[in-house]
C-alpha cells in the first residue's frame, strides 16, 4: 500500500510503490560492489589486451629469433635423421628441427593440432617452455611495476615535467580529444595522485551567501595581509564542487563565521560526490517530538527516496 510524505507548504506526494522502492533498494545495495568488480576486470581486461598479449607476442618472436634451429637444407626424406651428431625430425614442409624440441612439443600440445612448420613449432616450444603463465604473469607484472616506478621518477624530475607539459599542452590543441582527455585525467588524478593538500578539518560555510551552507576543507589560516585587515582570525578554505571534488575554488573566510562539522574528510567527500544524498549517519536529521520516529535510512534507502518520482 502506498503512503503519503508531508512536504513543505502542507503539499502532499504519494511515495514511490513499495515493490519499485524494494527494487530501487536492492540496486542501491548490488550497484556499488558490482561496479567496483567490473570497473577492476575491465582494468585488468585492458592490461592484458593492451600490455600483457603484445608484450608477451614481442618476447616470443625474439625468443623463436635467438632459439630456432630449423634446417633447410638437408637433402633427405627420412622422418629422423642425424645433424652434428644431434637427431633432427621432419616437418610438414620438408624443414628439420631438433627431435627434443619436436617431442617436447608433442608431449604436451593437449587438443591443440601439431605445428606444421618450424617457425610454428618453436612458437609452441616457447610457449610451454619459457611464457608459462606461472612463470610470465609474475614477470610481467613486476616489469610493469618498474616501469611504472621509473616513469614516476622521472616525471618528478625537472626534465620529466618538462616534457609532460609539453605533451599536454599539444593534447589541449585537439578539439575532441582535449574534452575527452581532461575529464579521465581528473579522475585519474582523484584517484590515483596522492593528495600534496592536508585538510585538517571539515567546516560549514555560509557561501554563496547568508542562508546557504556549503562544506568546506580547511587548508591553513591564509594570508597575515587578509588576518590584520579583518582584525580577527581567518582560513583558507577549499570549496569542492560536486559531483566531482577534485575540481573547487579557494575562499578565505572569517574563522568566527564557520562551523566545525564532526566528520571525517572521506565523509564529506562522500556527501559531495553523491551530491548530498549520503549522509553520515550520526549526522541524520533527528524527527521532530510530535511526529512518530522512524529509522534512519541507510545509503541505498537515500537513493531509493531520491529516485522516488
Amino acid at each position: 500500500m502506498d503512503t503519503n510524505l508531508n512536504l513543505p507548504g502542507g503539499d502532499k506526494k504519494v511515495a514511490v510503490h513499495p515493490f519499485r522502492k524494494a527494487v530501487l533498494r536492492g540496486m542501491g545495495v548490488v550497484a556499488p560492489p558490482l561496479f567496483t568488480i567490473l570497473i577492476f576486470l575491465w582494468i585488468i581486461s585492458s592490461i592484458d589486451q593492451h600490455v600483457l598479449n603484445p608484450v608477451t607476442n614481442w618476447v616470443r618472436h625474439g625468443a623463436v629469433w635467438i632459439q630456432q634451429d630449423i634446417r633447410t637444407d638437408v637433402d633427405s626424406s627420412d622422418s629422423v635423421v642425424t645433424l652434428d651428431g644431434e637427431p633432427y625430425r621432419r616437418m610438414e614442409n620438408g624443414t628439420y628441427v631438433p627431435k627434443e624440441v619436436y617431442d617436447h612439443v608433442r608431449d604436451n600440445r593437449g587438443e591443440s593440432p601439431m605445428p606444421t612448420t618450424g617457425k610454428e613449432l618453436y612458437g609452441r616450444w616457447v610457449d610451454l617452455t619459457i611464457l608459462r603463465p606461472w612463470i610470465a604473469i609474475p614477470f610481467f607484472l613486476s616489469l610493469f611495476i618498474l616501469l611504472l616506478y621509473l616513469l614516476g621518477k622521472f616525471m618528478a624530475a625537472g626534465i620529466g615535467r618538462f616534457f609532460w607539459h609539453r605533451f599536454e599542452l599539444g593534447i589541449h590543441q585537439l578539439p575532441l580529444i582535449r574534452n575527452v582527455y581532461s575529464s579521465v585525467k581528473q579522475i585519474s588524478d582523484f584517484l590515483f595522485t596522492e593528495r600534496e593538500i592536508e585538510y585538517t578539518r571539515v567546516v560549514a560555510v555560509e557561501y554563496p551567501r547568508k542562508g546557504i551552507w556549503s562544506l568546506g576543507l580547511v587548508t591553513g589560516e591564509s594570508m597575515l595581509d587578509i588576518c590584520s585587515a579583518a582584525n580577527e582570525p581567518v582560513l583558507s578554505v577549499l570549496m569542492p564542487t560536486s559531483p566531482m571534488p577534485v575540481t573547487g575554488f579557494t575562499v578565505t573566510v572569517l574563522k568566527s563565521e564557520t562551523v566545525d562539522l564532526n566528520i571525517t574528510v572521506d565523509q564529506a567527500f562522500q556527501f559531495i560526490v553523491s551530491c548530498g544524498v549520503v549522509v553520515p549517519p550520526h549526522q541524520m536529521q533527528q524527527m521532530s517530538s510530535n511526529e512518530p520516529k522512524q529509522p534512519a535510512l541507510s545509503a541505498p534507502d537515500q537513493l531509493a527516496e531520491a529516485e522516488a518520482p
